[in-house]
């Protein structure tokens, strides 16, 4: 099992520039500009992933900068021209697409996935569709925007819901992440304020069957030979793995790699690299599953900006996998570089 320990971080204020770093013109070395920030519910854990990856970067002797997303970004990548980009925004503009739209309309490499794929995986239904037709299992699902509570009336709406999916059920936002918005519901009586806490991070909701098993977490990095899984993580968490579970230090168990047979290790790897390839990403991704009794695993959703904190799952992947963190995310960064060339 591994026990993260938590890395001090003064909170920034919505919409605080990072600090401003010198940039020697004269450079040899590439330059990257990590991304990190913005305005979404994630900014704090944007703003923890993308000092993490700075600093480890460094240590293999890059040139980086840390930017936010604000109104002097484009003038500041104009001005500076960096190799290449690390967008490491959660939420909103950060996995929509749209500051990957952005990057493509400037001409500059980044790491990540492109803005078409990017916006296919931020609308949960959609990606889950994509998932099916490759043939991979995904929970069960309905999605129900909050104009059709208005319009049918609430009552009507969630007995139906509660007939079609039966409990214990799970709602949460169609676009989002870190677990905002999402309730598990056991009980019937609890399903109204799971669907007001949703409708706070979004217009739509998504309900879909709980699956009862191993919750987890598969990350893919891509080497020279193609998309690679690391070993699974195996999250334990009481009441959930919802916001805080995620990020306060103490709140969840993890284990890595995962508590799985081998042959449980290669099923739940084969499912994400797929899942990574049918949904067109590159570079990296993260795929959250949970693997039942039966031996089916489930996706539940899939990353393509996966959280770098200390508490985030991805680096323990890595250290999991025997790799030096620093080297694999130059190794990433090497690779989106060629890939510009």
């Amino acid at each position: 099992m591994t026990s993260p320990t938590p890395v001090p971080t003064e909170p920034a204020a919505p919409g605080a520039p990072l600090a401003p770093e010198p940039h020697d013109a004269g450079r040899r070395s590439p330059l990257v500009v990590v991304l990190a920030g913005g305005l979404s519910h994630e900014r704090d854990v944007s703003l923890r992933s993308g000092r993490r990856v700075a600093e480890a970067l460094r240590a293999t002797g890059l040139e980086v900068l840390l930017h936010d997303v604000d109104a002097d970004l484009l003038s500041f990548l104009r001005t500076t021209r960096p190799d290449v980009v690390w967008p490491l925004l959660h939420g909103a503009s950060g996995e929509d697409g749209s500051v990957r739209d952005v990057l493509d309309m400037v001409g500059l490499p980044y790491v990540g996935t492109g803005p078409r794929a990017s916006r296919v995986v931020w609308n949960k239904p959609i990606s889950k569709a994509a998932l099916l037709d490759a043939g991979l299992a995904t929970p069960d699902y309905v999605t129900l925007p909050q104009s059709l509570f208005r319009d049918l009336g609430a009552r009507p709406v969630l007995d139906t819901i509660l007939r079609r999916i039966g409990l214990p059920l799970v709602v949460k936002p169609t676009e989002g992440g870190s677990a905002l918005g999402v309730t598990v519901v056991t009980r019937a009586e609890d399903l109204p304020r799971a669907m007001v806490e949703c409708f706070a991070y979004g217009e739509t909701a998504l309900v879909e069957r709980a699956i009862d098993g191993v919750e987890l977490a598969v990350s893919v990095i891509e080497g020279a030979d193609g998309p690679e899984a690391l070993p699974a993580v195996e999250i334990v968490a009481d009441g959930g793995y919802d916001y805080a579970a995620r990020y306060v230090a103490g709140e969840t168990e993890f284990f890595a790699p995962a508590r799985l047979t081998p042959e449980q290790a290669e099923l739940v790897s084969d499912v994400a690299v797929r899942a990574h390839r049918a949904l067109h990403l590159r570079h990296i991704s993260r795929t959250d599953m949970i693997l039942d009794r039966s031996g089916t695993a489930h996706v539940l959703e899939v990353n393509v900006a996966p959280g770098m904190t200390e508490m985030s799952l991805l680096p323990q992947a890595v250290a999991a996998s025997g790799h030096e963190l620093s080297a694999l995310y130059r190794a990433i960064v090497d690779r989106a570089l060629v890939a510009a060339r």
